[in-house]
């Protein structure tokens, strides 16, 4: 293994001597870095993101606890475990320390096999909650093509109503649906079904840019797309570059009565959030202009105010 692959350790101690020891009986397993001023730990915690944070308790400056007091603080640095390094022989001292936020102390002076054992505690545990979140992230994501699916939709429109409906901003819902994509699958087969809504995702999902806005796999071959303070005009230059770059794709499609290629419908509903308003609200009322789109011949998108 690299040291590129090595878990990382940041030591913040004043004390030279200290982080000679530590760094010794540690760099055969981790990569190892210190810093001797504790007003510079914090900067270099955010930069550095070290997987493990020793930290001494008694430094000039800020001490251990006012360093830990700070990175808690981060939403950035919060989750990066710290071990307290100290000489102090008090219970206080070390209750002090853990109500802080510490995950274990290393006392003074150091025994090897201890100190090892301690950090590596902490690389396990950090290890299993980053697959645990791996895992948690899983759940939000559809599995034929990997992008945001129902779930996550359903757990971030409401999160959103409830933001912009304190300064009663605007948002604009779309529902989409794939045209005749009952035909296609029976024309071309499942797997090329699959293939297809595969491709149209790809292509829906490059063609929102905007950091805020996100597309989700609402079930089969529909889609919803969330564009919060987005107003109508902006929501139809959206729909507009989502009809043409799915035109685009030239995917044939034998049995649509639109087009010989695939193509999609949209309904479209934007208004100004209140805390009355519901998710249902704005799914109804998008949905209802999705029917609009494909009782009036498709390919096309419609809209209403909700």
């Amino acid at each position: 293994m690299s040291k590129t692959d090595l878990n990382s350790i940041l030591i913040i101690d004043d004390e030279p001597n200290n982080i000679i020891a530590l760094t010794e009986i540690l760099e055969d397993d981790y990569t190892v870095c210190a810093v001797v001023d504790s007003t510079e730990a914090v900067e270099t915690v955010e930069e550095d993101m070290p997987d493990v944070i020793l930290l001494d308790v008694l430094m000039p400056g800020m001490d251990g606890y006012d360093v830990i007091t700070s990175l808690k603080s981060s939403d950035k640095t919060r989750n990066i475990p710290v071990i307290f390094i100290t000489g102090l022989d008090s219970l206080d001292a070390e209750a002090k320390g853990f109500a802080l936020g510490a995950a274990d102390y290393i006392s003074k002076p150091f025994h090897p096999a201890i100190v090892k054992m301690r950090v590596k505690n902490q690389i396990h545990l950090l290890e299993r909650l980053r697959l645990l979140e791996k895992e948690n992230e899983k759940i939000f994501f559809d599995g034929l093509t990997n992008m945001y699916n129902r779930r996550f939709f359903d757990e971030s429109i409401t999160r959103i109503i409830k933001s912009l409906s304190r300064s009663k901003s605007i948002i604009s819902l779309m529902m989409i649906d794939i045209d005749f994509f009952k035909q296609y699958n029976d024309t071309y087969g499942h797997s090329a079904g699959d293939e297809c809504i595969i491709t149209i995702a790809d292509t829906l999902r490059q063609s929102i840019p905007r950091a805020d806005d996100f597309v989700a796999r609402y079930g089969g071959e529909e889609f919803v797309v969330v564009l919060p303070n987005t107003n109508e005009s902006g929501a139809c230059i959206v729909a507009e570059r989502l009809l043409g770059n799915v035109q685009n794709c030239g995917i044939l499609h034998e049995k649509s009565t639109v087009a010989d290629h695939v193509t999609i419908s949209i309904g479209i509903t934007t208004g100004f959030v209140e805390f009355s308003h519901t998710a249902e609200d704005l799914i109804k009322r998008a949905d209802e202009m999705l029917y609009k789109s494909k009782q009036s011949g498709r390919n096309k998108y419609s809209y209403e105010s909700f």
